[in-house]
C-alpha cells in the first residue's frame, strides 16, 4: 500500500490519531489503524488525507465496498482529487480508469518527488528512458538516411531535464513542460532548455506555432495518460514535415489501456497503431524495451518513433 500525501487536519487531537493509525497500518495492525482513522474523522470529518488512508486500511483488509465508501469521501473534499482517490476507485472498479487520473495528483506526486527523482529512478529503478529514446531516434534517422541533428526539440513532461541531457547533442534548442513546478525549477537550472515551464502536455502542444519543431520527445511521460490521441494530434500539428514523434510507453498482454498497480498506465502496440492510424504519422521503430526495473524485474515496454508525412 502506498502512503497517503499527509496534510495536516488543522485540528491537533485528529492529528495525533492519524499519525497512530499511520504506525499501527506500519505494524501490520489494520483493525486497529481503521479505528483511529474513524476516530480522527469523527474529529475531523472533512479531511480528505484520513478518508483516502482509511480506504487504504480498508482495501488491504478486503473490504471493498468500505474502501471504494472511503475513497469517494476523499474525492468528495478533494474535488481535484490531488491525492489520487479517482485512481484507487478505478482500481476497485468504481470509476473510469481512463479518466482516474486527475492533473492534481501528478503534480502533487512530482512535486514530493522531485529532489530526489534523478537519484530514485537511475539508482533505485535502473532508470535509461532517455537512453533508449536517443538510440531509437538516431535509428530512425539512419534508416531515413539523415543525420540525427534537430532544430528544435519539444521535451514532453521533461521532468528534471533527464531527456534534454541526453539529447543536447542532437537538438539546437530545446523547450519543456512538466506539471510539475518544483521539477521545473530543477530542470530549468540545469541550463538545457530555452524555455522551460509549468503546464498540462495538450494545453502546451496547442499552443506551439504549427510545424515549429522537428522532434518531439516524451520519455516514460504517456504512462500518466490514458487516451494518446489528443496528444499525437497536437504533436502532428506542432511537427513539420519530416518531424518525428518519440516516446516510451509501458505496455501489456491484454488489449487497449490498462491502469495497472502502480497506478500508471500501459498501452499495448495494437492501440497505439490504430490510434495513429487516422494520423498523418508514419510508424518508424515500434520495439520492445524495458526503461526501468519493478523490484529486480524489468518492466514491459515499448519505444515508439514516428515521422510526420508531409
Amino acid at each position: 500500500m502506498a502512503s497517503p500525501i499527509f496534510r495536516s487536519s488543522g485540528d491537533l487531537l485528529a492529528d495525533r490519531r492519524y499519525d497512530y493509525a499511520m504506525a499501527s497500518k506500519d505494524d501490520g495492525d489494520l483493525v486497529a489503524s481503521a479505528d483511529l482513522l474513524r476516530q480522527a474523522l469523527d474529529i475531523a470529518p472533512a479531511w480528505a488525507a484520513a478518508w483516502f488512508a482509511l480506504g487504504e486500511v480498508e482495501q488491504a483488509q478486503g473490504l471493498t465496498g468500505q474502501a471504494i465508501a472511503a475513497f469517494r469521501a476523499a474525492r468528495e473534499r478533494d474535488p481535484a482529487d490531488a491525492l489520487g482517490a479517482g485512481l484507487m476507485l478505478a482500481r476497485l472498479g468504481a470509476a473510469d480508469s481512463a479518466t482516474a487520473m486527475s492533473a492534481a495528483y501528478v503534480e502533487t506526486l512530482f512535486d514530493q518527488y522531485a529532489g530526489r527523482f534523478d537519484q530514485a529512478l537511475r539508482q533505485g529503478l535502473g532508470y535509461r528512458g532517455p537512453e533508449i529514446l536517443v538510440e531509437a531516434v538516431a535509428e530512425a534517422c539512419r534508416l531515413g538516411g539523415r543525420p540525427a541533428r534537430f532544430a528544435r526539440m519539444l521535451d514532453l513532461g521533461c521532468g528534471t531535464g533527464l531527456a534534454a541531457e541526453a539529447f543536447r547533442s542532437h537538438a539546437a534548442a530545446i523547450d519543456g513542460v512538466d506539471l510539475s513546478r518544483k521539477m521545473v525549477e530543477i530542470a530549468a537550472a540545469k541550463g538545457l532548455y530555452g524555455t522551460v515551464e509549468a503546464g498540462e502536455l495538450q494545453d502546451y502542444l496547442g499552443r506551439q506555432p504549427a510545424a515549429g519543431a522537428d522532434l518531439i520527445v516524451a520519455a516514460d511521460v504517456f504512462v500518466y495518460c490514458a487516451d494518446l490521441a489528443p496528444i499525437f494530434a497536437e504533436s502532428a500539428r506542432a511537427l513539420r514535415p519530416g518531424g518525428l514523434l518519440a516516446f516510451t510507453v509501458e505496455t501489456h498482454g491484454g488489449e487497449g489501456i490498462v491502469l495497472g498497480a502502480g497506478l500508471r498506465y500501459a498501452h499495448t502496440q495494437a492501440y497505439l497503431r490504430e490510434t495513429m492510424a487516422g494520423l498523418p504519422f508514419d510508424l518508424v521503430i515500434c520495439a520492445e524495451v524495458s526503461t526501468r526495473l519493478e523490484g529486480t524485474l524489468p518492466v514491459p515496454g515499448l519505444v515508439v518513433v514516428a515521422e510526420r508525412r508531409a
